[in-house]
């Protein structure tokens, strides 16, 4: 979708206060606008899309204790090379087929 706005204005941002069991998403991320989008058709008492703003971006309510933030620590370089020598064998394993 062309909306018009630079990419760097396109930001994500999530509202919310100790008083509140309600979290407000505003969103131009489209991964996270279609996870949003689903979750609130699944589950509409505890998600819902509030506003659309017609240049792309999304707004949604949401239980506070449905929503997570997710901190990961870097990959140690042993982890990596694990993970490097997995889709090696995966992708030689589908070359095979």
């Amino acid at each position: 979708m062309i909306t018009g706005i630079k990419k760097s204005h396109k930001t994500t941002e999530i509202f919310f206060d100790e008083g509140s069991d309600i979290l407000v998403i505003n969103t131009y991320n489209t991964s996270l606008k279609n996870r949003l989008t689903a979750y609130a058709r699944v589950y509409p008492d505890l998600c819902r899309q509030i506003d659309d703003n017609e240049t792309g971006g999304l707004s949604f309510e949401i239980q506070k204790d449905r929503f997570s933030f997710r901190l990961l620590p870097p990959c140690s370089d042993e982890r990596k090379e694990k993970a490097r020598a997995c889709a090696e064998a995966l992708n030689q394993s589908r070359k095979e087929l």
